[in-house]
């Protein structure tokens, strides 16, 4: 039986905290079942922050801005995918451009995925209200079972 793991990923060490329970769920599969994974960070299309002076501006990224970090999201998750092609896993890589949990959802149903399992920043209180919470959007927009991993406190920190 095939097993289509969706592992999002930010390119932060608490994004990664879902990364060795994955690898340790491909190591459980194998060899009796034959395990895809697909690798996706998603690129903001929105705005970012630059300081002119004293003030702050949100401006749009441009089109070469988005490519470059297109490219960075590519690197990093070849870098990310060795790991589990060690393991035996056949792992595909995926960057979208949007919004994270929308993304994430579209992918999610486009692989038609058996488990999503991602990392959580374990915010609460006025953080989570400021920043919103890419884990609840995605839990509210799918019906797929969802591996929530609470990252550790000291990759919280960094």
């Amino acid at each position: 039986m095939e097993q289509i793991i969706l592992l999002p990923l930010d390119g932060s060490r608490v994004g990664e905290a879902a990364l060795p329970l994955v690898e340790d769920l491909v190591s459980k599969l194998l060899p009796g079942s034959k395990v895809e994974i697909t690798l996706l960070q998603v690129v903001s299309s929105l705005t970012h922050f630059v300081v002119a002076g004293e003030a702050g501006l949100q401006i749009p990224y441009t089109e070469q801005e988005l490519e470059i970090n297109r490219k960075k999201a590519l690197d990093y998750l070849e870098k990310t995918s060795r790991g589990l092609e060690s393991k035996g896993a056949t792992v595909k890589i995926k960057v979208g451009i949007g919004i994270a949990a929308d993304e994430i959802i579209r992918v999610a149903d486009e692989i038609n995925a058996n488990l999503i399992a991602m990392s959580t920043h374990g915010r609460s209180g006025i953080s989570r209200w400021a920043f919103g919470s890419v884990t609840d959007r995605v839990l509210q927009g799918v019906t797929k079972p969802i591996l929530l991993v609470r990252a550790p406190k000291e990759a919280q920190k960094t």
